[in-house]
C-alpha cells in the first residue's frame, strides 16, 4: 500500500507527464501561484503521495501543515462522504445545520482561551480567522489598533498582509490599512550577543512597550497577535516567559491576547494546541485562531473565545457564505476524534525526538546548521554561511529543497531570509518513512555543501 510505501523515483523530474501537465499549468494559472516542485500529484495515502510518472514521495510539507492526519484517511472519507450524501452546503446565517454547532461544542471544550464558557465561530482559512480575530478584539474593546510581530505570517488578505512582516507577500500591493504597529518578536538564536535568557526576555519585552510611547498608547490597543511558533518566520518559539509578559501586559492594559494556531494546531506541537502549554503555565489567551489540519484538507478555520468576548459583536458584522460548511464541519468533527483516540499529540512527540536526536548530530557535523528548533514536531533548521558569523544562506536551502525533490523527499523553505527548512510531516507517517526520509536529507546536505 502507498501508505505504508518509502520513497522511489523512476523518472527523472519531471517525467513526462508530469512535464505536460506543469506546461497547461503556466498557461492556464497566474505565475503569482508560485511553485519550485517538479511534481504533480495523482494520489496520497498517509504520508506518501504517488506523481502521474509514478514517483513516490514522501511529503515533509503536508500542504504547509495541512496534512497532520495525512492524505486521504479511510474514515474521513467516510465522515466526509456520509454528510455529502444529506447536503453539501446550509448557510449558518440562514438555515441552522447540526455539523457547525456540534464542530464549535467540540472546539469549546478543547480550545485553551480564558474563560469558562466559550464560543466559535467558523470561517474557511486561516486568514479569513485572523481578520475576524482582529475584528471580533477592536468591536468587544472598543479599540482601533493591534501589535503583530517582525517575522510574523498572518494572511494574505489585505490586513492579513499588513500584519505578515515579510513583505515578499505583499509586493506592488499597497497601500495598507493603518493602526497595525511591529514590535519585535523574541528570536533566542539571534538575541543581542552576551545576553542571559532572563535579560533576553527584557529586552524583547522592554521593545513592545516601547510602541506604547512611539506608535500607539495602550488605551488605544485592541489586541496582541503572535503565533507560538512562526511559520512563515523560521520555525522560532514564542519563549514561555516572553508569553507570560506578554500575558501581563495586556492584563495591565485591558488588550486582548490573540494566538495564531493556524499551523501549529491539531496536534503539530504535541499538544492538540500550542496554547495548552499557555494555559498550563496560566498565561492562556483571549483568542485563538485555528485552521489547517483542522478539517484534513477540506477548506475551514475557526475563531474560539469567551461568550463574553464573542457576544459582545455587532450582530451582521461577521460570517459568510460559506463558513462552516458542513461537510468540511463532519470532516473536522472525525479529525479530532481520530486525533484524540489515537493520541495524535503523542505521534508529534515521539517524531520530535527521533528527528531531534539526527538534527542535532547534524548541526555539530555540519558549519552549516546554527541552530534547531522548534516545539513538538514542528521543528526548523536554520541554515549559515558559518558559526561566527551566521550570515543567512538562502542559496544551500534552495539547492537542498530542489535536489531532495529529486531524491523523493519534499522540503520547503522558510524564514525572513529564506535560510531555514520547515518540518511539517504528517504525524501518521511510519517509522521506517522517518528513517529514510532523515537518510535522504542527509545525503543531501552533503552533496550540496560539497
Amino acid at each position: 500500500m502507498l501508505r505504508d510505501a518509502l520513497p522511489k523515483i523512476v523518472t527523472p523530474l519531471p517525467g513526462p507527464k508530469a512535464k505536460e501537465i506543469i506546461e497547461r499549468r503556466a498557461k492556464a494559472i497566474p505565475n503569482g501561484i508560485k511553485c519550485v516542485y517538479p511534481c504533480v500529484i495523482a494520489r496520497g495515502e498517509g504520508a506518501m503521495f504517488e506523481d502521474v510518472d509514478g514517483n513516490i514521495f514522501l511529503d515533509w510539507i503536508g500542504g504547509v501543515g495541512v496534512l497532520n492526519i495525512g492524505y486521504s484517511n479511510p474514515e474521513l472519507i467516510e465522515a466526509a462522504k456520509a454528510q455529502s450524501e444529506k447536503y453539501f452546503h446550509s448557510m449558518m446565517n440562514i438555515t441552522t445545520h447540526e455539523r457547525y454547532i456540534e464542530l464549535a461544542e467540540k472546539l469549546n471544550i478543547i480550545v485553551p482561551v480564558k474563560g469558562n464558557s466559550k464560543k466559535t465561530m467558523l470561517a474557511n482559512s486561516g486568514a479569513e480567522a485572523v481578520e475576524n480575530a482582529v475584528k471580533i478584539a477592536k468591536n468587544y474593546t472598543g479599540r482601533p489598533n493591534i501589535i503583530v510581530f517582525t517575522g510574523a505570517f498572518h494572511g494574505r488578505t489585505m490586513l492579513t498582509m499588513t500584519m505578515t512582516a515579510k513583505k515578499a507577500y505583499a509586493v506592488g500591493m499597497g497601500p495598507f490599512p493603518d493602526g497595525i504597529y511591529r514590535a519585535e518578536f523574541p528570536n533566542m538564536y539571534r538575541r543581542p550577543a552576551g545576553m542571559s535568557d532572563a535579560e533576553t526576555i527584557d529586552f524583547y519585552i522592554d521593545k513592545l512597550e516601547q510602541l506604547f510611547v512611539e506608535a500607539s498608547p495602550a488605551q488605544h490597543i485592541a489586541a496582541i497577535v503572535f503565533e507560538p511558533v512562526q511559520g512563515e518566520g523560521g520555525f522560532i518559539p514564542a519563549p514561555i516567559e516572553w508569553v507570560k509578559a506578554v500575558r501581563a501586559l495586556c492584563d495591565k492594559y485591558g488588550i486582548l491576547m490573540i494566538t495564531d494556531e493556524v499551523q501549529t494546531g491539531f496536534g503539530r506541537t504535541g499538544r492538540m494546541f500550542a496554547s495548552e502549554y499557555y494555559k498550563e503555565a496560566g498565561c492562556a489567551p483571549d483568542i485563538m485562531t485555528s485552521a489547517k489540519s483542522i478539517a484534513g484538507g477540506l477548506p475551514l478555520s475557526a475563531i474560539t473565545a469567551s461568550a463574553e468576548i464573542m457576544d459582545a459583536v455587532t450582530p451582521g458584522t461577521i460570517g459568510g457564505t460559506y463558513c462552516g460548511n458542513a461537510v468540511a464541519c463532519a470532516a473536522a468533527l472525525k479529525v479530532i476524534d481520530i486525533m484524540q483516540k489515537e493520541d495524535y499529540p503523542g505521534k508529534a512527540l515521539k517524531i520530535a525526538e527521533k528527528c531531534m536526536k539526527r538534527f542535532n548530530e547534524w548541526k555539530e557535523k555540519y558549519d552549516v546548521i546554527g541552530d534547531i528548533r522548534g516545539i513538538g514536531a514542528m521543528m526548523g533548521i536554520e541554515y549559515i554561511t558559518d558559526k561566527v558569523s551566521r550570515d543567512p544562506n538562502a542559496e544551500l536551502v534552495n539547492a537542498i529543497v530542489i535536489e531532495a525533490a529529486q531524491n523523493g523527499l519534499l522540503l520547503e523553505s522558510a524564514g525572513t531570509y529564506g535560510n531555514v527548512i520547515r518540518f511539517l510531516c504528517p504525524l501518521c507517517v511510519t517509522d521506517a518513512q522517518l528513517e529514510a526520509g532523515l537518510d535522504i536529507y542527509e545525503n543531501v546536505i552533503i552533496k550540496c555543501i560539497k
